[in-house]
């Protein structure tokens, strides 16, 4: 038997529990979800979004006291409302959205959930490309860049997809493994980096720092061509980036694994590390460049982070970009390997990862990432609140959970009206009064909730069909 067989062997026996609970003996501890959650979210997203602070006019009091509140809350979503479905359920977010709505509804949404994954994806293994191509002194993106920049940043791309695919491709003990072992360096980096280039922007002690903080790095100046941003944005942002995960319910398929529902509390390693310090630490790194560059329109993580600690920086990019792409990669296969139940998820999951990398080559979904987050959030936000109110409330109302799967229903009508509608009133929110996106997140929640049971009990006593 040759090497590539034997591989191919391993990864058909990788078993992922598609369309059955997870079974005792696979579930897991805290340490796993902690090194997940923190390599995820220290990671290459956290080299776009601290910079897009301080393009967007953030000052520094607005960011470090919004990130406190807006992290926090975040934590409480993912352990009270995502962490203990999953637990109780023990089936990928996937299959329970075909018990509650049907196999074609679920094909929808699930192409959709796949798409918005693959752009996220797609963003982060850019952001690793910015630091490969260093060395062959590619043409680095720009604020106003959307198209690809040049062939060689299309190869780094691409190189760069391939190997993240790989991973994901290998299931999600993999992908925890990943995670756990670079995590702690990557901290380490981006706190040292930090720390590094603070002199060069007038701190020589700790007293010195808040000062600079608001006159050289959160300025509160909006850079030209951009909105401002408040200490709301920084709340509800902070809160809402990871909406789909944990109020849209899709880290159910990987909290199903957790021997506890506790273990929701594992993403403040992630929340407080990755979306706290990491966010700082590359503000305060973009902040050094801006000075240097005299304002440059360039926005590039990799040449950024080479800038204040060389190669180390540079090596720590690419493997951010691949801690945040693996996982979201896996969250995709899932969602198209439940379309097609005879697929092999890792033969999904490497056209996934293809898909991916062709996205990835197109420079504005970084540039773009603080509105890509908030709208792929909540254009899958509204099922979250429909699996909610499906497992918790309508047992103690007298309706029927699970509707699609107990009366062997291809489409039901009720979840596809909440969806639908949802969105309809977010957008008219939007248009009518200019609430921004990033706050239509909390009222579309309470909506897709109402809405659905509303719609439900008259679909389910038959008053509609």
């Amino acid at each position: 038997m040759n090497l590539n067989q034997k591989w191919l062997d391993k990864i058909d026996q990788v078993d992922e529990f598609e369309r059955e609970p997870v079974p005792v003996t696979k579930q897991k501890g805290l340490r796993s979800f902690l090194g997940m959650y923190a390599g995820e979210h220290t990671a290459g997203t956290e080299f776009v979004i601290g910079p897009l602070f301080v393009v967007h006019g953030v000052t520094a009091f607005d960011l470090v006291f919004g990130l406190l509140i807006g992290n926090l809350l975040a934590v409480m979503s993912w352990a009270f409302l995502c962490a203990p479905i999953a637990v109780k359920k023990r089936i990928t977010l996937y299959y329970q959205m075909e018990k509650i709505g049907g196999k074609h509804l679920t094909v929808v949404y699930n192409i959709v959930n796949a798409l918005m994954f693959c752009f996220l994806a797609g963003s982060m293994i850019a952001v690793a490309a910015t630091a490969v191509g260093i060395p062959f002194g590619l043409q680095m993106p720009s604020l106003s860049d959307i198209y690809p920049t040049s062939i060689g940043w299309v190869v780094a791309v691409l190189a760069i997809g391939a190997v993240t695919s790989v991973v994901a491709m290998l299931g999600y003990n993999t992908v925890a493994r990943f995670a756990n072992i670079a995590a702690p360096w990557m901290i380490l980096v981006f706190v040292a980096s930090a720390i590094a280039v603070l002199p060069d922007l007038g701190v020589h002690s700790l007293s010195d720092f808040w000062a600079v903080a608001k006159s050289k790095i959160w300025t509160g100046v909006v850079m030209e061509g951009q909105s401002k941003f408040t200490i709301w944005h920084v709340i509800f942002f902070a809160w809402f980036c990871n909406m789909a995960m944990h109020i849209g319910m899709a880290d159910m398929s990987i909290f199903r694994y957790a021997k506890k529902w506790k273990y929701g509390f594992s993403s403040a390693a992630g929340m407080y590390v990755g979306h706290y310090i990491a966010w700082l630490a590359s503000g305060i790194l973009y902040a050094l460049f801006l000075q240097e560059s005299q304002g440059s329109n360039e926005f590039a993580p990799g040449p950024i982070a080479y800038r204040a600690v060389g190669i180390t920086g540079a090596l720590c990019v690419i493997i951010a970009g691949w801690t945040t792409a693996n996982p979201t990669i896996y969250r995709s296969g899932l969602a198209i390997q439940a379309i097609l139940p005879k697929s092999k998820t890792w033969k999904v999951t490497f056209i996934v990862g293809m898909v991916t990398s062709v996205a990835a080559c197109f420079p504005g979904l970084v540039m773009k990432l603080l509105d890509f987050v908030a709208l792929y959030g909540l254009i899958l936000m509204p099922m979250g609140a429909v699996i909610f109110i499906d497992v918790w409330l309508f047992p103690k109302m007298g309706l029927t959970s699970d509707y699609a799967l107990k009366n062997k229903k291809n489409f039901n009508m009720a979840a596809a009206l909440a969806w639908i509608l949802t969105l309809m009133a977010c957008w008219f929110i939007n248009e009518l009064w200019g609430v921004e996106i990033f706050f239509l997140g909390l009222p579309g929640w309470f909506i897709a909730a109402l809405l659905y049971i509303i719609i439900s009990h008259a679909y389910q006593k038959k008053i509609i069909t």
